[in-house]
């Protein structure tokens, strides 16, 4: 039998192996994340305090786009079969600059153990086909007649992962048919595009019309995660890759690294075939796929969180000056997560340990050892988007947007979606109560 996380792994794989058959540039991205990572383990003894070489070097995060709350659904279940839970709601409306008319989820394991398994996550977007300000009701009900009319996954496919949700495995047969079916469903269509139907969308957004322009979905961009992105974003310009014009989210200091920077080559101009008006096949091109890398950092609480983002729309020198500069500050103004560990070392002679963090820090009763932020950056993944667009769009800035929130999606998916602060929170308040109990504190008094 094969369990959950043996899926989830041999899918990240195969969908990788499919990805660089597709878009060799990402097969150039891989080799010099390698490369990098390599470097950065053998020259900095710490490297690993944020993941070990084999997880670092096995993670991916993928993107997909789907039209309906039906394809939401039927998306979250073929990724509840891989361990995959929706984690965190994205507004990239009001994130980008640019008409971007999705809002979105991550799929990704929420337990420790499953992260170190196989951290595959997939970030997935959905068209909001009825906000006025990018569709009016014209367009909306031809859009939504369209969508509906699709299938991007097979029924086999979804019985399948209910199947392996249900019973946690799938035996040898029915594992290598789902996965089959299942990295099938995400590659590039070489159906013939509607051309008329395509640009009148492409009018209003590029997202949209990748989304709702084409008869199925595919994968975007396939992430690897790279030690040193500044290194790499340098390095893929050497091998002749145009990337785009900036690393997207915090800046590089020498202080800790939190959240995530990310950066990509531009969108890649790819031959596709075209129905004509007339019913004949041209054809063409279309820029939709790209290549993302990834940099991940310490998680940051709310509070570090709203410090974040009041620093990151200010001024450049800001930064050095109000975010805390050691990975200890984090941790003793709980800016950051942390999983606590008691400390080796020392006999204490006697001594009580303090019942504040900061004082079991300082006094080395406790070690701090940084949890990894999992997640993504609304204005990351908005500039990012928007930066591998050939069009800003259009959208009516006097109409009223249409609301959509963490509630309304989980509704849609007939499942809870997670909040990544309170999923690191568990964790680190885990850890700390069973620090402090092995130190001999009361667990529950801090």
């Amino acid at each position: 039998m094969i369990p959950t996380w043996r899926l989830r792994a041999a899918f990240a794989r195969r969908l990788s192996d499919m990805y660089g058959a597709e878009v060799p540039a990402y097969t150039t991205l891989l080799e010099v994340s390698a490369q990098v990572n390599d470097e950065v383990i053998g020259k900095h003894g710490d490297a690993g305090r944020l993941g070990g070489i084999e997880r670092v070097t096995a993670e991916r995060h993928g993107a997909i786009r789907v039209g309906t709350p039906r394809e939401m659904r039927q998306a979250a279940q073929i990724f509840a079969a891989l361990g995959m839970r929706p984690v965190g709601f994205y507004d990239l409306r009001e994130a980008a600059a640019s008409s971007v008319p999705v809002v979105s989820t991550a799929f990704r394991p929420v337990e420790a153990e499953e992260l170190e398994r196989n951290p595959f996550r997939v970030f997935t977007s959905m068209l909001t086909t009825a906000d006025r300000r990018f569709f009016d009701a014209d367009l909306e009900g031809r859009l939504e007649s369209f969508l509906d009319r699709r299938a991007l996954f097979p029924s086999e496919l979804l019985h399948l992962a209910a199947q392996a949700e249900r019973e946690g495995e799938l035996d040898e047969t029915a594992a290598e048919r789902f996965l089959t079916l299942a990295v099938a469903a995400f590659e590039l269509s070489p159906e013939p595009v509607d051309r008329t139907w395509y640009a009148e969308l492409e009018r209003i957004s590029a997202v949209a019309a990748d989304i709702g322009g084409v008869a199925s979905t595919h994968i975007n961009h396939l992430t690897p995660r790279v030690l040193d992105i500044d290194e790499l974003y340098r390095r893929m310009g050497e091998r002749g890759i145009t990337m785009i014009d900036r690393i997207q989210g915090p800046p590089r200091w020498d202080g800790p690294d939190v959240l995530l920077r990310q950066t990509s080559f531009r969108a890649l101009s790819e031959a596709r075939r075209f129905r004509e008006a007339d019913g004949s096949i041209g054809e063409g091109a279309l820029r939709v796929r790209f290549g993302e890398v990834e940099a991940r950092g310490i998680a940051l609480t709310r509070a570090g969180r709203a410090l974040y983002d009041e620093l990151i729309g200010g001024p450049a020198g800001a930064w050095p000056l109000r975010f805390p500069r050691t990975e200890r500050q984090l941790a003793a103004r709980e800016m950051g997560f942390f999983r606590y560990e008691p400390a080796a070392g020392r006999p204490r002679d006697g001594q009580r340990p303090p019942q504040d963090l900061p004082g079991l820090l300082d006094g080395g009763w406790l070690n701090a050892l940084p949890i990894v932020y999992e997640d993504f950056l609304p204005a990351s993944a908005a500039g990012i988007f928007q930066s591998n667009l050939t069009e800003e769009g259009t959208r009516d800035r006097t109409a009223i947007g249409t609301h959509y929130d963490q509630q309304w999606l989980s509704e849609v998916l007939e499942r809870p979606v997670h909040d990544p602060f309170d999923l690191y929170a568990a964790q680190q308040d885990r850890s700390l109560r069973q620090a402090r109990e092995a130190i001999g504190l009361p667990k529950d008094a801090l």
